[in-house]
């Protein structure tokens, strides 16, 4: 069963920073510095829970753009960053926004395109990661 949490930096911190650590500064090695940031304490946040552990998480800029997604390596292939997108886009939704936009890594464009997501734009280097601008109507 899978939970989704939506929340402020404050209450989602707890769950959200040790995911991303794992994903970004661990496994894509982005620098420490590089993976908080000033645009934290102002987005929505949201956290997938299992029956025992968050999982992944997401976040929602204030001008709609999702992203720091992120999927703790043994939850990776069962719908979990699927549901984190959903949850993300609806919350961009209700917030008034007509589109959702994202900077993508390039292994993972397919995935977005499953959710309605097209590239805007040319392919550039974030944290030494190739990534392009995605976007996609609401």
């Amino acid at each position: 069963m899978l939970r989704i949490e939506l929340g402020d930096w404050e209450a989602m911190r707890k769950w959200a920073e040790p995911i991303r650590f794992a994903v970004f500064v661990n496994e894509q090695k982005v620098p420490p510095e590089m993976e908080l940031d000033a645009w934290d304490p102002g987005s929505v946040h949201a956290v997938a829970f299992d029956s025992t552990a968050a999982v992944g998480t997401g976040r929602l800029l204030p001008d709609g753009h999702i992203g720091r997604m992120a999927v703790a390596h043994s939850a990776r292939g069962g719908g979990v960053g699927s549901a984190l997108l959903r949850a993300l886009m609806d919350e961009a939704r209700r917030r008034g926004h007509r589109f959702a936009v994202l900077s993508a890594q390039a292994h993972a464009i397919e995935f977005y395109r499953r959710h309605g997501y097209e590239v805007d734009g040319s392919e550039y280097l974030d944290a030494g990661i190739p990534h392009v601008d995605m976007r996609c109507p609401l």
